[in-house]
């Protein structure tokens, strides 16, 4: 049986070298709320940029969604129009066959 030695890990040599823990301050905790609490202040907190609302699964689903329903609609809409072209020229068409003298240029130039 063949067993390589696994090489040293970087973590064991820093850990051997850690000395003691010092001791906390008594106003760590005093610190620690208030850096808590400048974080949490409206003055302080950024605000989130389009760019990294992608990163969020749900708003990126959302986005996608959303466009996708655009896009029906634009499709819906454009096919509604290209019908009511078709229709209004075969009304027209209608009418021509119906009475041709309807819409004839009147050989006098009136109409």
């Amino acid at each position: 049986m063949d067993v390589t030695p696994n090489p040293p890990d970087p973590l064991d040599q820093a850990l051997n070298r850690w000395s003691a823990t010092p001791e906390p301050s008594g106003n760590l905790t005093r610190e620690v709320w208030r850096r808590i609490a400048l974080n949490e202040s409206p003055a302080h907190r950024r605000e989130v940029t389009l760019l990294e609302q992608f990163t969020r699964p749900f708003f990126a689903t959302v986005f996608v969604f959303g466009c996708a329903v655009i896009g029906l609609f634009l499709a819906e809409v454009r096919i509604a129009r290209l019908q009511t072209e078709a229709s209004s020229q075969l009304a027209r068409s209608y009418v021509a066959l119906i009475n041709p003298l309807l819409h004839s240029p009147d050989p006098e130039g009136r109409k």
